[in-house]
């Protein structure tokens, strides 16, 4: 089992392969170490992989992150969920470009019955925050699971709101799981761990880096059933 998680973490560290590739060489070759030992004339020829993927595939050298990633995950006690695991959020797999690997602390069903995402701008109105409060509140009796993004805002009452209700609530980060960003929801990322979790694509060391937040969106609303945007700018993430 390590040595076939070594290997599905190297699959998404080989530079210019994206998840969409990945997924490709996968209906292939069915596991991630014979993507490694394949001939490079026979990668060559994967959809999307040519000459330059295969290339940076056959010289892949840097395992010894990814053996430093599995002590991480040790030592921290953060699952790692393959796309064909049956822990792995199954809605996601609908989406063409959906991760094929994911970190996760937590005690939620990330396959709950129900699953709605609320998300929104950083910069509410006292309408936003008063809607999102009354919202959630009308679902604390129901078995639902809420899904954000962990961002100043929206995100943050709608987290805040769903551990105050003892509902589950997992927060989706556009950074790995060794830091919480904003630095202060640090306080309730660690009660979200018992009243739902934080579920991550990136590997540890991972910055907020501005292209990751569209990439974290994209498993927002994969992930979900409905998708409630309560105020967003004109240009907002949301």
């Amino acid at each position: 089992m390590k040595d076939e998680l070594l290997y599905n973490i190297a699959l998404t560290q080989i530079p210019n392969v994206g998840a969409v590739h990945a997924k490709n060489l996968l209906s292939v070759y069915g596991e991630a170490k014979s993507i490694f030992k394949a001939p490079r004339h026979h990668l060559e020829k994967i959809e999307g992989i040519g000459t330059v993927r295969a290339a940076a595939i056959r010289s892949f050298t840097n395992f010894s992150v990814c053996e430093q990633e599995m002590l991480f995950l040790e030592k921290k006690k953060i699952s790692a969920l393959f796309m064909s695991d049956d822990d792995f959020p199954q809605r996601l797999l609908n989406c063409y470009d959906h991760p094929i690997l994911l970190y996760y602390r937590g005690n939620a069903d990330l396959n709950a019955s129900k699953i709605i995402a609320i998300v929104g701008t950083r910069n509410n109105s006292e309408y936003g925050k008063q809607f999102c409060e009354q919202f959630i509140g009308s679902l604390k009796n129901e078995d639902i699971l809420i899904i954000s993004g962990l961002a100043f805002g929206i995100d943050t009452i709608a987290h805040k709101q769903s551990v105050k209700h003892e509902m589950s609530t997992v927060g989706l980060l556009a950074h790995s799981l060794d830091r919480i960003y904003p630095a202060e929801n640090k306080n309730m990322a660690k009660q979200m761990l018992h009243h739902g979790g934080l579920l991550s694509e990136f590997i540890s060391g991972t910055k907020p880096d501005r292209e990751n937040f569209p990439k974290r969106n994209r498993i927002v609303a994969g992930m979900s059933d409905a998708t409630i945007v309560v105020e967003s700018g004109k240009k907002g993430g949301s």
